[in-house]
């Protein structure tokens, strides 16, 4: 079955996988987005011919335009011709899969498209989940999630009601550092955080998978996707990456979702639902696999994760300060700016320090929370 997609952060690592399960399955891609790389940008253009591509920076979108002078693909620039381009993109489905904050206005804009949301843009949801999803509601929009945990609660729910649902089990790979105490994170360099134990992904979401960042905005995420409060979802460390995540019901049975690790399930998932094709990806030898294991988080070596529930609980903007406090934070550790250890201190500072953010309701005051917090954040940086 053929669908028409849309692609948003082509060039990403999630973008490309979509691609992926696109050149298998021989979708048609109508629209693309990028950031900066106009060079790959072309080649994706070039291969599946889309009516249009929209870049984030004008430059990188200038440089597009000439590049494709002899094509009759539409270039468009910037955050508003992203919008644009969804509004007039034919998908039948627009996969979001751009990287941090950027991703909100295009999320909200495939919504009022009433286009279907397979959303890989987990910000969306951090920083203004009740706005994403009561709009949502509002516009009988689906948003499929494609982030490994939340399909496979999605797909686990599907085994019985909502109102027998007793918690919801997110996993973690726990990510290279498990098992290291706060002591011995001081000494961990960028090229050992970049080294993750099982999934292929972007430097900014590995970086987070190692804090445990990541894990805890999948707590926000979850609640706002499937209407639970933070109190009902459990993290495990599952350093095998084989059980998805998991839905405990109130008679204490537990559905789950095993397969390997591969982002193109989910992305495949997504698109074929509510029907299931034939994979693309390679199939769970369990004989093989042999065992799995399961342990606690550490939340004194990784207090990041409880930073969440934290923001979670107080609202407005302070989902949004964390996860900008975070960018910054994790950009200056990339940079070479700071020490890993200090991704948590950069965040928890200027999280305490800007506590007025919970009275935001707007997405104007979001927005404003979500600067105000990049600002205090780089001066900690520095």
């Amino acid at each position: 079955m053929n669908n028409t997609l849309a692609i948003l952060g082509a060039t990403g690592s999630v973008g490309l996988q979509a691609l992926e399960v696109a050149r298998a399955r021989k979708h048609n891609v109508d629209f693309i987005s990028a950031g900066r790389n106009s060079a790959l940008a072309e080649r994706i253009a070039r291969e599946f011919k889309p009516t249009a591509v929209a870049m984030a920076d004008l430059r990188a979108a200038n440089e597009l335009k000439f590049r494709l002078r002899d094509t009759s693909v539409r270039i468009y620039a910037g955050e508003s011709g992203i919008c644009e381009g969804v509004k007039q993109s034919k998908a039948d489905t627009v996969i979001n899969a751009i990287l941090g904050s950027a991703g909100l206005s295009p999320t909200l804009s495939v919504i009022d498209s009433g286009k279907r949301l397979a959303l890989a843009n987990k910000e969306s949801l951090v920083i203004a989940g009740e706005i994403v999803m009561s709009r949502a509601r509002e516009k009988g929009v689906e948003i499929i999630p494609v982030d490994s945990e939340h399909s496979a609660i999605f797909q686990s729910l599907k085994a019985g009601n909502r109102s027998e649902v007793k918690k919801l089990i997110l996993t973690a790979s726990g990510g290279p550092f498990y098992g290291k105490s706060r002591a011995e994170l001081e000494r961990i360099t960028v090229a050992d955080t970049l080294a993750h134990p099982t999934w292929k992904m972007g430097k900014k979401i590995t970086v987070d998978s190692a804090t445990l960042m990541n894990k805890g905005f999948e707590i926000i995420e979850a609640a706002h996707l499937f209407s639970i409060s933070p109190d009902k979802i459990d993290v495990v460390i599952h350093r095998e990456s084989i059980l998805h995540s998991a839905v405990e019901y109130v008679d204490n049975s537990i559905i789950g979702e095993f397969s390997v690790p591969d982002m193109r399930m989910c992305v495949q998932y997504a698109i074929d639902y509510p029907n299931r094709l034939e994979g693309i990806g390679a199939p769970l030898d369990l004989v093989a696999l042999g065992k799995m294991t399961f342990a606690r988080p550490d939340t004194d070596a990784f207090p990041l994760l409880q930073m969440a529930k934290r923001a979670f609980f107080e609202g407005g903007g302070c989902p949004a300060v964390l996860n900008a406090a975070d960018e910054v934070a994790v950009e200056a550790f990339l940079a070479g700016k700071i020490s890993f250890t200090d991704i948590a201190r950069v965040v928890i500072k200027t999280y305490e320090l800007l506590h007025g953010a919970r009275y935001a309701r707007t997405p104007e005051e979001i927005v404003a929370s979500d600067r105000e917090a990049r600002k205090v954040a780089k001066e900690y940086t520095k």
